[in-house]
């Protein structure tokens, strides 16, 4: 049974205990609710029961009845507590859990997932998603199963104190639920398209955000707001019609709730006219009959929460589902050679990138991926740290199979810098520092010094200690690329993964730093990509891509008498710049 909760509602091992435990104190405390109700039959039996036929007699004092309400407060009290801690409070820890576990698992997820996924469909999953979760869970699921649990006992219990008047109270409730549960189809079907609009409105603020830029550059202020504004009138449109369904059923079926009492009150005073029905049950099963419908309300209220947590749990279970990146953690290559046998990659089927492509990028040398745009060069260094799963063939390093070994343990042995930087909001040493956490500060410092930052970095207000604003919004793109180009050499791993490490830099601050470039690549393995001939130029291998193939590999001066593409591409370079 656990293990049906646990997937119904993706929950953890632990949350699926927790959720049992939340339902049966909340039944006790919907129980214990009726304590009331039964403290009054007891009071009127005792107190109405001498009215109604004088040969009887009170029973018990004032006193009596005074340590019994305290008694009956104080387990309501206690009750209640253990309740709330078994929902709430479990509740919150399971969300905070589930938020780590959502995280883990994007940790180890391929990129290729996020190259699908929209980030604010995944940012609307950990926080959105597990914030109705958690409210749902809290509020509205556990009473919903103590609810039923509830109305049941109690039910079987009024039956056999007298069927007929508990037939005439209890009627209504399979009518009730029937009303919403008929319905149950059209408002999952609403929900769903509530939530995909709301997450069309997210991805169209989000995309502006992004863009702003060229949104103001090409005048398109009016037209992206006209879209926006179109898109979140069609999303409010929806979700009122949703509620507005949603309130309908959940009120219709209160007000048929609202005909049970009716029904007691006509089968009672039929039964006490023909004297099968003494007056005091009358007045007791009225006494119940205002207070049992209140479960049976929170159970309506509820069962349209849990239609509209479905789509949550939906995505929660499908993202919990994804296959992840697997290996050994314990990984110690005998060399460091790079080698690419037969390989195969696409995106996604119907797009190939790579097509049997082999070569090896030798420890101690620098291979160079050169090619035209979209030939696949970024790709094969990409796999060769294996941010992506290749369809078929084998990249070995040390000539051990890498799909073999966890990312993270492989990623030990490499040392990135793409085009694309990526730096934190804070401080630039603390940035150089993602390249080795253990790293003293004199280390950091000369990392920084050979990749040339004490350029710019001296003249900032604090020095290394600048904060440096969101991914770096305050530094130019050549000062980015020398943070990302320190970190490498900070970490000072075996295989350097060079995809245009320069492209944001002008001739003279590439000068400079080829320095550090060289510390940072000497007796390594060295994969460069790079448009720029004059960055290739030293390199011991050339591999040429071409759609996605291999066309051409062999030293510069090889290829330079081919007179092929790696050729054609010196001499177009070369008459360019002449």
């Amino acid at each position: 049974m656990l293990k049906t909760i646990q997937q119904r509602f993706a929950l953890s091992a632990k949350g699926a205990k927790d959720f049992c435990k939340g339902v049966f104190f909340t039944t006790l405390l919907d129980i214990a609710l009726m304590l009331p109700a039964v403290f009054m039959f007891l009071f009127l039996e005792d107190y109405l029961r001498p009215i109604l036929n004088p040969s009887a007699s009170i029973v018990h004092g004032i006193a009596y009845y005074i340590i019994l309400g305290v008694a009956f407060m104080i387990v309501m009290y206690v009750i209640a507590v253990l309740q709330y801690r078994s929902t709430f409070t479990t509740v919150y820890d399971e969300s905070a859990n589930r938020r780590i576990s959502l995280a883990e698992k994007l940790r180890k997820l391929p990129l290729a997932f996020f190259g699908e996924k929209n980030l604010s469909d995944l940012t609307a999953t950990i926080m959105d998603d597990c914030t109705d979760l958690e409210h749902t869970f809290s509020h509205a699921v556990p009473q919903l199963f103590a609810s039923l649990i509830s109305i049941a006992l109690i039910a079987i219990g009024m039956f056999f104190y007298n069927w007929q008047l508990a037939l005439a109270l209890f009627w209504v409730v399979p009518l009730a639920l029937a009303f919403i549960l008929l319905s149950k189809k059209k408002i999952r079907k609403d929900f769903g398209k509530n939530y995909q609009n709301k997450r069309v409105v997210s991805e169209h603020i989000q995309e502006g955000l992004e863009t702003i830029q060229e949104i103001k550059s090409y005048n398109q202020e009016e037209h992206y707001l006209k879209v926006l504004n179109a898109k979140i009138d069609h999303y409010e449109k929806v979700l009122t019609r949703g509620e507005l369904l949603t309130g309908v059923l959940v009120n219709g079926s209160q007000s048929i709730l609202k005909l049970g009492l009716a029904s007691v009150i006509i089968v009672g005073a039929n039964l006490v006219a023909s004297g099968t029905v003494d007056l005091f049950i009358y007045l007791i099963f009225m006494v119940i009959g205002s207070r049992i419908y209140g479960p049976v309300n929170e159970v309506m209220n509820n069962l349209a929460a849990l239609f509209y947590l479905d789509v949550r749990i939906s995505r929660m279970n499908e993202m919990e589902a994804l296959p992840v990146q697997q290996g050994k953690t314990e990984f110690t290559p005998t060399g460091y050679d790079v080698e690419f046998d037969r390989v195969d990659f696409s995106y996604e089927s119907g797009k190939q990138v790579l097509k049997d492509v082999t070569f090896t990028a030798r420890q101690g040398e620098i291979t160079a991926l050169v090619g035209p745009s979209g030939s696949g060069k970024s790709t094969a260094a990409k796999l060769a740290a294996r941010f992506w799963d290749i369809q078929s063939g084998k990249i070995r390093l040390g000539g051990e199979d890498i799909s073999q070994v966890d990312p993270e343990t492989l990623l030990n042995h490499y040392s990135v810098v793409f085009q694309d930087v990526v730096l934190f909001n804070a401080s630039i040493i603390d940035n150089i520092r993602i390249g080795k956490r253990s790293a003293t500060d004199e280390e950091v410092l000369r990392a920084a010094e050979l990749a040339q930052c004490n350029e710019f970095i001296d003249k900032m207000p604090q020095g290394y200690q600048t904060i440096i604003g969101e991914n770096g919004e305050t530094l130019s793109g050549g000062e980015r690329q020398r943070i990302s180009i320190a970190r490498a050499l900070l970490k000072d791993a075996p295989i350097v993964l060079l995809d245009e490490a320069t492209a944001s830099l002008d001739v003279e601050n590439e000068t400079k730093i080829q320095a550090g470039i060289s510390e940072l690549v000497r007796n390594k393995t060295v994969l460069i990509i790079a448009h720029r001939m004059r960055t290739v130029a030293n390199a011991d291998k050339i591999v040429v891509l071409d759609n996605g193939s291999v066309a051409e590999m062999g030293t510069p001066e090889e290829l330079r008498k081919q007179n092929g593409i790696f050729a054609r591409m010196i001499d177009r370079q070369t008459h360019h710049t002449d």
